[in-house]
């Protein structure tokens, strides 16, 4: 009877055992067996490339390289100066963007932002595992399953071709060991904004409800407590895959705030303000019609830019102005789609504006082309953007550069970078909080004197050289150059 009962327990024991020793075996033996024979082959593939071609080569890391925002004017003002600057070296993108032909990419790129790419410069590389990137797919974990599936679709793209240097433009930081230990490439990276911040925590900590907390999560002092400590141990991971970065750019002080502060690497941390195509905006002229007094908004239709609270804003606003000025008003949201989630976002809002009662003064503009755009500009008096802790906020810069009296949240890149409210004669636009604020500005605006808006206007204009084209170009080169300085030496 003893022996029948621990025959079994045994024999599972047993199971258990060699289990445990056939991981150790994998994680010891295999698994760095592996990674050697993975960096031996990916440096020789580079090596016989180099033998064929005798050329250096750059590769950028997009795989929404056609999506249309402030990311995509970042790759495309970059691809442009190492173009311009550095003929001689062959110059590859990894895109996602497996349903668009080079030419149509560099078309929308003309088309968008007004930069032309000669199709012939550069050679796409497709990656076909950007689903793994995408938030949709982790209803929970999202980060570690976004970073889990970047890391999947960086070994896709280093397997695919193998540069010399890789400069991520989109900040996905764990392909970074990859391409610098594995790929044995210089690593270059631009960030818009840190994957994970102090804030994050501090507002799970505190139980608020975001779009990134939900209320089930907030409302659990156990589901807080974990998501806590799951936070905590993603910021640790984070700051350790982002020191294989050997030049690291930011595009605003608040972002190489939490960068440094993360990763704690002062000494190769540049702050790079991203390109704006401020000259030709600036040559907008304001025509005064007959027809309404333009509100415009301007940023990608993705649920952390929060346009909800720009219609909650509108809808505090029509209880404090008159009827007759309400009817005079037209509010123009443009921004671009880069996939069905963002679809769904514009649909959401949408139905948001029939629920408020705002759809016969709200028009969405998705996808404009950069000529229609700058037509929207000419006609508008006043810009709004509402994200919490922008990273930078390109669009916000735009506005400014078109000479619109520009609203924009009072957090993040605008408060510390871009809007001056103080002293009262340097204002160039104005910062708010909550919905309340926002329509209060609006109103304030709407009742300023001609020669109030045109000072406001003129400073808004004055104020955005900084952020120009040619001061990213230049800015980009200078701090990329020590990679390009090592290649020379070890040609």
């Amino acid at each position: 009877m003893f022996c029948c009962f621990w025959k079994p327990v045994i024999m599972w024991l047993h199971i258990l055992f060699y289990t445990i020793l056939a991981l150790l075996v994998l994680l010891i033996v295999v698994l760095p067996l592996g990674i050697l024979f993975l960096k031996f082959y990916v440096n020789k593939k580079r090596k016989y490339y180099y033998l064929l071609n005798n050329t250096n080569t750059v590769a950028f890391f997009h795989p929404y390289c056609n999506a249309g925002g402030g990311g995509e004017r970042v790759l495309w003002t970059a691809v442009l100066a190492l173009l311009q600057k550095c003929p001689n070296y062959k110059i590859y993108i990894y895109t996602g963007d497996v349903d668009a032909s080079p030419s149509e990419i560099t078309k929308r790129a003309h088309q968008r932002f007004n930069i032309c790419i000669p199709e012939h410069a550069i050679t796409f590389i497709y990656l076909y595992r950007r689903k793994f990137v995408e938030a949709s797919l982790y209803p929970y974990f999202t980060l570690l399953g976004q970073s889990i599936g970047s890391m999947i679709l960086g070994f896709e793209a280093l397997l695919s071709f193998q540069p010399d240097i890789f400069i991520d433009t989109m900040g996905y930081a764990f392909t970074y060991p990859l391409f610098s230990y594995i790929g044995g490439c210089k690593v270059a990276c631009y960030i818009h904004y840190p994957t994970i911040t102090k804030e994050m925590l501090t507002r799970v900590a505190r139980r608020v409800i975001t779009h990134n907390n939900s209320q089930r999560v907030a409302n659990n002092p156990i589901l807080t407590s974990f998501k806590l400590f799951y936070y905590k141990v993603f910021a640790l991971l984070y700051s350790h895959v982002g020191k294989y970065s050997d030049i690291i750019m930011v595009n605003s002080s608040w972002t190489e705030e939490h960068i440094v502060q993360l990763w704690n690497c002062q000494l190769k941390t540049y702050k790079l303000y991203p390109p704006c195509d401020t000259e030709d905006l600036k040559k907008i002229t304001h025509t005064k019609t007959d027809g309404p007094v333009k509100i415009i908004s301007v940023a990608q239709f993705r649920p952390e830019k929060d346009h909800p609270l720009q219609l909650r804003a509108m809808y505090q606003l029509r209880q404090i102005i008159s009827e007759a000025m309400w009817d005079n008003l037209k509010f123009i949201f443009i921004g671009s789609t880069r996939n069905e989630q963002d679809e769904t976002c514009v649909k959401d809002m949408q139905d948001l504006c029939k629920h408020l009662s705002l759809e016969n003064n709200v028009e969405f503009k998705v996808n404009l082309p950069y000529d229609d755009m700058k037509k929207e500009f000419g006609e508008g008096l006043i810009g709004l953007h509402a994200m919490w802790n922008e990273h930078f906020g390109i669009g916000v810069v735009e506005c400014m550069a078109a000479g619109l009296i520009m609203i924009a949240h009072k957090s993040g890149g605008p408060k510390m970078d871009i809007v001056i409210e103080e002293p009262e004669t340097c204002r160039n636009g104005f910062l708010a909080c909550d919905e309340v604020e926002y329509a209060q500005m609006i109103q304030l605006i709407l009742h300023l004197s001609p020669e109030t808006k045109a000072r406001i206007s003129r400073a808004a204009v004055s104020s955005v050289d900084r952020f120009s084209n040619e001061e990213f170009k230049n800015g980009f080169l200078t701090f990329t150059q020590p990679l390009f300085k090592v290649l020379k030496k070890s040609s």
